[in-house]
């Protein structure tokens, strides 16, 4: 990970995220992502009894395990704590900050949302609460793979749990590193179409203007997105 552009996503996803409405909380709280990243968790160890991260790939799971495990060479996600902290009220207790998310961490998972199977999620209890930063984007290379992705993460949430998404709007690539990689290239209203249509009552949808350099991203602001899944809904 390049972490200039790590580091400005992660602190952006936390202010966004820090503004979450008290109600969102519970016993388990699911992370979908597509990159070995934590910083939507900093926040979320306080209102959940327990995470479950999952990632797209198996290396991602072996990167976040290192910083779990507090291996060498993990990445440092210090900068990124010490903000989330900030955001609360006492920048100083970043380092508990920290072990108390590694506790709350329970599982790391492996998860292709593009060939997602709910028999391999059959054990895990049903979520209070799902979170997804900027994961869909960069792993569904058109909109209907994105709505059958959204859609099949949706059945490990349960009727009344909540959605929360952070997207990098209208984004046709990101640059991680050397590489160029390309994005899901979305508006609000198929955004919103989409969590619709997944089953979800939209709550709260805002777009904020908040953008990353055009050397690494190329978008239009960001979007924070809170929706209820349906009671009676199922998948």
């Amino acid at each position: 990970m390049e972490s200039h552009f790590v580091v400005l996503l992660g602190e952006a996803s936390v202010s966004i995220l820090h503004s979450k409405p008290d109600s969102v909380k519970g016993n388990t709280l699911i992370r979908i992502g597509s990159a070995p990243s934590i910083f939507e968790l900093f926040s979320a160890c306080e209102s959940f009894k327990e995470i479950i991260v999952t990632q797209n790939t198996d290396r991602n799971c072996q990167e976040l395990q290192k910083w779990l495990k507090k291996e060498p060479g993990a990445f440092n996600w210090t900068p990124v704590v010490k903000y989330a902290c900030e955001l609360e009220g006492d920048r100083k207790k970043w380092a508990e900050k920290e072990e108390k998310l590694r506790r709350t961490v329970k599982q790391v998972l492996e998860c292709d949302v593009t060939k997602f199977n709910p028999v391999t999620f059959a054990s895990l209890p049903p979520a209070d609460c799902l979170v997804m930063c900027h994961s869909l984007v960069t792993t569904c290379k058109d909109l209907s793979t994105y709505r059958a992705a959204l859609k099949n993460v949706s059945s490990l949430l349960k009727p009344g749990g909540h959605l929360l998404m952070v997207t990098t709007m209208k984004c046709s690539h990101c640059v991680v590193g050397q590489h160029k990689v390309s994005c899901l290239f979305l508006e609000k209203e198929v955004l919103e179409e989409a969590v619709k249509e997944a089953g979800y009552d939209i709550l709260q949808f805002e777009v904020t203007p908040i953008c990353y350099p055009a050397s690494l991203v190329e978008h239009e602001g960001i979007s924070y997105l809170l929706a209820a899944k349906g009671k009676g809904k199922e998948d």
